[in-house]
């Protein structure tokens, strides 16, 4: 048990996943303190400004709105960098990586295979009528089957 979780530990993709996660969090903490800093403020000024600029408050309650857009512009300029930053070039990748498959010689299809095969004994019973040494039925073909698969004598 314990080396199935050594094995499953030492793999390159969970390193790579904690890598991805610790930065991911680091991005999006610079983020917020980006959006906190600086589009907030800017929010707050839009709303008027004062002690209560960017809130509303209803019966002693305080509503701040500009937290919470704030958290959504935080959203989008996370999303939008990972998105263009990440998920793009390795969309790029993958598809490169495909079209340079596709492009690769096709695979000879059955008929092909069997033509050749056909072709190679037919070569291979020249060749033994060539030497002297017969390997037919008589008849100047080898098997005796006279050129044609022995069940298409059924």
């Amino acid at each position: 048990m314990l080396k199935g979780f050594k094995d499953f530990l030492l793999r390159g993709n969970v390193v790579d996943l904690a890598v991805a996660v610790v930065i991911g969090a680091a991005f999006t903490a610079l983020v917020t303190a980006f959006t906190s800093a600086f589009l907030k403020p800017l929010i707050q000024l839009f709303s008027g400004g004062g002690e209560f600029a960017g809130s509303f408050v209803v019966d002693g309650v305080v509503f701040d709105y500009a937290s919470f857009i704030n958290a959504i512009i935080t959203f989008i300029i996370t999303a939008a960098v990972i998105y263009f930053l990440v998920v793009m070039p390795l969309k790029y990748v993958e598809q490169r990586r495909r079209s340079g498959e596709e492009e690769g010689p096709a695979d000879p299809t059955d008929v092909e295979l069997l033509t050749e095969i056909r072709d190679l004994l037919r070569e291979q019973a020249v060749r033994t009528t060539a030497d002297g040494s017969r390997g037919d039925d008589g008849r100047g073909t080898a098997g005796g089957a006279g050129g044609r698969i022995p069940q298409q004598d059924r």
